[in-house]
């Protein structure tokens, strides 16, 4: 198989994203046994995340937007929630059929629960780290994200 030639700069982010890839499942898995004794997962606990990080209450569309992921797959997990008393939905005064997803008070404990939990794991992984090595790496990964969503945007317009 003929590979293709990549610049210095394609190849280095080469070997960033597949190390993205690997260090993606290890956060997840880690976040699920962190978080598993309050009857969460990574999955669960990052959409409680993204509605306590909204200014205000959305629609899943805009939930999953924020996400960078699928409608589906985010509606799928807030039924999970509601159904476990998490999350609620709330008349949405801009569109009938989407309604706003709220935290209950469960959801509230729940999610300041997890966070209790994942600050003393977090101040663990961070040690020995260099602060703005981490800063620096958070605006290549910024800077990337952004490029590929102007991808995703300039793609349908194809």
């Amino acid at each position: 198989m003929q590979e293709t030639k990549r610049t210095t700069a394609g190849a280095a982010v080469t070997d960033l994203i597949l190390d993205l890839f690997r260090l993606n499942s290890r956060v997840l898995a880690a976040g699920d046994r962190l978080v598993a004794g309050l009857g969460l997962t990574s999955a669960r606990w990052q959409i409680l995340g993204t509605i306590v990080a909204a200014d205000r209450p959305q629609p899943v569309a805009w939930l999953a937007r924020d996400l960078g992921t699928s409608r589906q797959n985010v509606q799928r997990i807030i039924n999970d929630l509601a159904k476990d008393g998490l999350v609620a939905f709330a008349t949405n005064p801009h569109h009938r059929r989407a309604p706003l997803v709220v935290l209950t008070e469960k959801g509230k404990q729940t999610y300041e629960a997890a966070m209790r939990l994942q600050a003393p794991w977090v101040n663990r992984i961070a040690e020995g780290l260099r602060v703005e090595d981490i800063e620096t790496t958070r605006r290549v990964m910024t800077a990337l994200r952004r490029e590929l969503e102007g991808d995703m945007g300039s793609e349908a317009q194809a």
